[in-house]
């Protein structure tokens, strides 16, 4: 564990610097700087329990304590109004499929800065964060006898998805066992050889918020002439990421979580280099330009993965959200939620004797601890006081979110406290 977190916080230096440079300014600044940095009218809430400055467009706070992001995060009223400025279009004036194609271009645009792409064109449009891996394994034309590498903090469709693929083509899956909570490269590299295609990792894990050290992880696979590829869903929006300093090659992240947006697109980052290794499974007018006699030409970068019509509506929608955590700022949103809201969970479960399933140190929202009650017990203590958590499995899962305050995470105490 002490390994871990050194090379964790070495890894994380840079970044770190600038969160708590962020966070010690905003106190003094976000008041006078949201409805600036959003562009559009924001209900202001005075007081340093908002260091964001942004409460006010959330309305689920008037409701409850959410702490529940990484299961479906709420959204801002901005996002809602591009929702309903959507359909209102619709309804009045119908589309062109022009501006439905250029308001993609200008998604492929703002997720391309958000992970530090080299370009928007290393990002398609996909429909869930599912649909990217299974491109992926479609695409590498897995044979009997080639291996894929995960680990057993991944998602539930990795496992679903190389288990049948072990069964009809005859791959074999080889899955890294976690230490209390912690996967690393030394975990991953015994598994890796010159039949491995691809490893795959959830950029921060579902199950406990462990936030993979990504570039050795990378190393490791690149090696052996494998791929990598990451689920990024409980990552992307919550803390800057970059993919060019990871080593990913490719990336997909549904986008009802900690994007701020909706369900039904989701954009599928892969690296312009790797992009002409994955054979294409599917086809449709969308990636293709017509040439004579009826003859096409294909897209060579990541818009050849859209080869159909596209869920617009959530496009717009997604190009709202990823407009507000722009204005926002990432770094800050970080600052507040895994420097501080999630620090300040992890060290209140620890005083009050919960077992963590996250190892101490890590960098992400998500907060899970190990409860000896019965989930009837549980549910009933957070119902009781208003607050929205995960309890499965014989845990819980608290996962603050940009509109959460360090009041809302004592009040959750207060509940845990009466668990432990």
């Amino acid at each position: 564990m002490i390994a871990f977190i050194s090379t964790y916080e070495r890894r994380m230096t840079l970044d770190r610097r600038a969160f708590v440079a962020t966070a010690a300014s905003l106190a003094a600044t976000v008041m006078s700087r949201s409805s600036e940095a959003l562009g559009t009218p924001m209900t202001t809430i005075s007081g340093a329990d908002d260091p964001l400055g942004i409460r006010g467009d959330f309305p689920i706070v008037n409701d409850r304590i959410f702490l529940n992001s990484a299961y479906i995060t709420p959204i801002p009223k901005q996002v809602v109004a591009a929702g309903h400025a959507f359909l209102e279009e619709k309804s009045r004036n119908s589309f062109q499929l022009g501006p439905l194609l250029k308001k993609c271009d200008d998604v492929r645009a703002q997720f391309a800065r958000l992970i530090n792409a080299a370009s928007p064109d290393e990002i398609g449009l996909l429909f869930s964060t599912a649909e990217g891996e299974n491109v992926v394994a479609a695409g590498l034309d897995l044979v009997q006898g080639d291996n894929v590498v995960i680990d057993e903090l991944h998602y539930d469709t990795e496992f679903v998805l190389y288990r049948t693929l072990e069964k009809t083509k005859g791959i074999q899956l080889r899955i890294a066992k976690h230490r209390n909570g912690v996967v690393d490269a030394s975990d991953i590299e015994p598994l890796v050889d010159r039949r491995t295609r691809l490893v795959s990792v959830a950029w921060v894990s579902h199950q406990n918020g462990f936030c993979h050290d990504m570039r050795p992880i990378a190393d490791v696979a690149h090696a052996k002439g494998a791929l990598f590829y990451t689920d990024a869903i409980q990552a992307v929006g919550s803390f800057p990421i970059d993919v060019q300093a990871a080593g990913v090659d490719f990336l997909c992240a549904g986008t009802y979580k900690w994007l701020l947006a909706s369900f039904g697109v989701a954009p599928f980052y892969v690296r312009a280099s790797v992009a002409d290794r994955l054979r294409l499974d599917r086809f449709g007018e969308m990636h293709a330009r017509e040439l004579p006699d009826h003859t096409f030409e294909i897209e060579t970068k990541a818009k050849r993965f859209d080869y159909s019509s596209r869920a617009f509506g959530d496009v717009y929608t997604l190009s709202a959200g990823l407009k507000y955590l722009e204005k926002v700022g990432v770094a800050r949103i970080g600052a507040h939620t895994c420097d501080g809201l999630a620090r300040r969970l992890q060290n209140g479960l620890a005083n009050q004797g919960h077992r963590l399933f996250t190892p101490v140190g890590n960098w992400s929202s998500i907060v899970t601890f190990y409860s000896t009650k019965t989930p009837a017990q549980v549910r009933a203590a957070f119902d009781a006081a208003k607050i929205e958590v995960t309890v499965r499995n014989g845990m819980v899962r608290i996962s603050p979110a940009l509109f959460n305050t360090s009041d809302d995470i004592d009040r959750c105490l207060h509940v845990t406290r009466e668990l432990a």
